[in-house]
């Protein structure tokens, strides 16, 4: 039979999923009573109770505990009453009569609402409850000189074997992925060393910590054991997770005899209700223990888990107050910026070590600030566009970035490890810290690779590790993990940056509203004196050429010049005056949109400045335009005021070249107008659109400063934008945008 390429995936999930809380049966060393509360009758036993009491065959299933065991009557209160207490309770010690005697079990009471498992394990000989005391003192005294986790986990792993006699005793700690690590050994020489070795997750499976993590103590005796079957009448099969005879899976007995421990005894070491890890007791030969003793071990390991909560919290204590201090800095050097930003990045030690960063990236807007050991601006850019489309968490950390994010195996040595904040991710506002790659040898306790093999009937079958020698893993992409201080600590400094960006967006909210009133009257004032001045530089002008030509020739050649200058400054005057008022209307007139087919435009107001520039040589390239969705009369003073500046800044040339040309960008026509003029200096680029901002002089090139503004403030109230590129006598180019929207193209 052919073998799947999935069936030892479908092996191990198998057995992930095995059934381990219902095997029915139990171990040996003892015997197991299902007794229904109603009434007290026995519904499930174990197939040893009727010779272990001396009773006829099929007279255990269906009686009352207290006519077919009157030893155990005593117990019959207790049975009957569902106790608040959660998983086994030990009722203690309880002597019943046999066919060869007295016997004497410890008595263990689990079970539901309606079902009482009693459960008498034989009480072998062991330390006495007078004995444990001594010892748990000395494991309490021994605890306040431990300084350290790993002096901890040894002192419990020398307390409890030599509480139990194990040969060796380990203290097993999970990592997130349910890989073991071995931190804390107590040993003979019967058995190797396991100190620092990994174990992989697959050697405790996902049910199996569920039933560590619910009934804390395991012992089995002898991995060589023969179970005990429960019989019953019953359909449903007993749940036997709160037992302490459960019988184990027989891979994990398999699993036993290869390790070469006939015994082993196990203790969940929990923390906040979760399973940190486990103390784990091996033997090479078979060994019980009694109830007593294991009872005294859970107590004992539970005040180590009280020891090492309360040490890993005042590790962690100390660790958030540094961090406290360093952000309290790096908060102080904020507040005495006036661009926040700049006290992060002026301040690399601090924005470095609140997380234990080699580098770190501060993206806001379009500018990209780098700081320590970091991946380029192409790769950090390319990193957050990832980041904002893939991850909506507000904090993003991973000590294997490479895993969710394949790009950066380039930058590895720089960035293995990332721990990252949003501020906005409106506005493309993150920090990043980076750490880079921690190449690790894992010692493995054998090779954790699963084998699998042919079962008698073809099947896959999953086999439980052979060898435990040593097996060296070589661990790449991985950085030091981010602790949880540090990732609180980048939490709480984005709050606080949240909290400043907002603040700033409400002052500038109440300063744009201050600003669009105080714009308002401004365009209301310039209206209304543009319009009143408007009559009289026209009558200054009307009445100059008047005089001129009524009184001129009684005029001095002098007083003819006085009168020119009065007319032509009265003139530029009246101009200037209509300029401003067109601009002031431009805010104020309600936009009109419909289609404008703009290369028709450009040709007609191209047609008309042909008139006014006589046989200059201007050779015109028109490329294609398109049909837009803009006011018609707005767009063609856009237009009007392109062209004539382009040919008004390109007369000194022999042959003038004006190009007008459109390309579609994303959702947007970009169109540019450009000449061969005399060009301007990009560094005064930010003047050019300004209200009466020149770059060149009056004497030079006529003009008011405001058609360039007039553009800008047109193409804003259509939703584009303006910018311009240029170099002194090399030409100019002016570009303007306007939305690409339905039906315009």
């Amino acid at each position: 039979m052919t073998t799947r390429p999935d069936t030892l995936l479908d092996a191990v999930d198998a057995c992930a999923r095995e059934p381990i809380h219902i095997p029915g049966s139990i171990q040996p060393n003892g015997l197991l009573l299902g007794i229904r509360r109603a009434d007290l009758a026995v519904i499930y036993a174990t197939a040893n109770v009727a010779s272990a009491f001396n009773l006829a065959e099929g007279s255990v299933l269906g009686s009352d505990l207290r006519a077919l065991l009157p030893g155990l009557a005593h117990l019959a209160e207790t049975l009957g009453v569902v106790s608040e207490e959660t998983g086994a309770r030990h009722l203690g010690p309880v002597t019943v009569a046999t066919g060869e005697g007295q016997r004497t079990f410890d008595a263990v009471l689990s079970g539901g609402q309606d079902l009482a498992i009693l459960e008498l394990e034989d009480a072998p000989a062991g330390l006495t409850v007078a004995e444990f005391h001594p010892a748990l003192r000395s494991f309490i005294a021994g605890l306040q000189g431990a300084s350290t986790v790993g002096l901890l986990c040894q002192l419990a792993a020398d307390d409890i074997r030599r509480m139990t006699a194990f040969d060796r005793v380990l203290v097993y700690r999970f990592d997130s992925d349910w890989h073991g690590m071995v931190v804390g050994e107590s040993r003979n020489d019967v058995l190797p060393s396991c100190l620092d070795l990994h174990f992989p997750a697959s050697d405790i499976p996902a049910q199996a910590r569920a039933l560590y993590r619910r009934n804390r103590l395991r012992l089995i005796a002898d991995a060589n054991y023969t179970p005990i079957p429960i019989e019953t009448h019953e359909t449903a099969p007993l749940d036997l997770s709160d037992s302490v005879l459960r019988s184990v899976s027989p891979v994990h007995l398999e699993y036993m005899r290869n390790m070469g421990t006939m015994a082993s005894m196990s203790i969940s070491i929990m923390r906040d209700g979760e399973l940190w890890g486990l103390v784990s007791c091996h033997s090479v030969a078979p060994r019980k223990v009694s109830l007593s003793v294991r009872n005294a071990c859970d107590f004992l390991t539970q005040i180590f888990s009280l020891q090492l909560e309360a040490r890993e919290k005042s590790a962690h204590a100390e660790r958030r107050m540094r961090l406290r201090g360093v952000q309290t800095r790096l908060l102080a050097h904020m507040a005495s910026e006036d661009f926040f930003i700049n006290g992060l990045v002026n301040n690399p030690a601090e924005l470095l070590d609140l997380a234990g960063a080699t580098g770190a990236a501060v993206l806001s807007g379009h500018h990209v600030w780098l700081r320590g050991d970091t991946p380029c601006e192409a790769e950090v850019r390319a990193l957050y566009t990832w980041l904002a489309q893939e991850n909506s968490d507000d904090v993003f950390a991973t000590d294997s970035l490479a895993a969710v994010y394949p790009a950066a195996l380039s930058f590895a040595d720089k960035a293995s490890g990332l721990l990252s904040i949003s501020i906005s991710k409106i506005h493309a506002s993150y920090v990043m810290w980076f750490r880079p790659e921690v190449v690790e040898t894992v010692q493995w306790a054998g090779d954790p690779r699963q084998k699998d093999s042919p079962d008698g009937n073809g099947a896959t079958r999953l086999n439980p590790r052979h060898s435990f020698e040593a097996w060296k893993e070589i661990v790449r992409g991985h950085c030091v993990a981010w602790n949880a201080a540090e990732i609180e600590a980048v939490t709480e400094l984005r709050h606080t940056l949240v909290g400043i960006v907002l603040r700033r967006a409400e002052e500038l909210a109440a300063l744009s509203d201050e600003l669009t009133r105080s714009n308002k009257e401004l365009e209301a004032f310039s209206y209304s004196v543009s319009h009143d001045l408007r009559a009289p530089f026209r009558h200054i002008v009307g009445y100059s050429e008047l005089l001129k030509k009524q009184e001129g020739a009684s005029l001095s050649e002098r007083g003819r010049r006085y009168v020119d200058t009065i007319i032509e400054s009265a003139f530029t005057a009246g101009t200037l005056v209509d300029h401003l008022l067109s601009f002031s209307q431009m805010g104020r007139t309600a936009l009109n949109p419909r289609r404008v087919p703009t290369r028709e435009l450009v040709e007609e107001v191209r047609e008309r400045l042909l008139l006014e520039i006589g046989d200059r040589a201007i050779v015109w390239t028109i490329g294609d335009l398109p049909v837009v969705q803009a006011d018609a009369m707005m767009i063609r003073l856009v237009v009007e005021n392109l062209l004539s500046n382009a040919v008004k800044y390109t007369r000194r040339r022999d042959v003038a070249q004006i190009a007008v040309g459109c390309e579609r960008q994303d959702d947007e026509w970009v169109f540019f107008v450009r000449d061969n003029g005399v060009g301007f200096d990009m560094q005064y680029v930010g003047k050019l659109f300004g209200v009466f901002q020149r770059l060149h002089r009056m004497e030079d090139f006529e003009g008011t400063g405001i058609g360039l503004a007039n553009v800008r403030r047109i193409v804003e109230r259509h939703g584009g934008r303006t910018w311009a590129e240029g170099a002194i006598d090399q030409g100019a180019t002016v570009f303007f945008s306007l939305p690409v929207l339905e039906g315009a193209a």
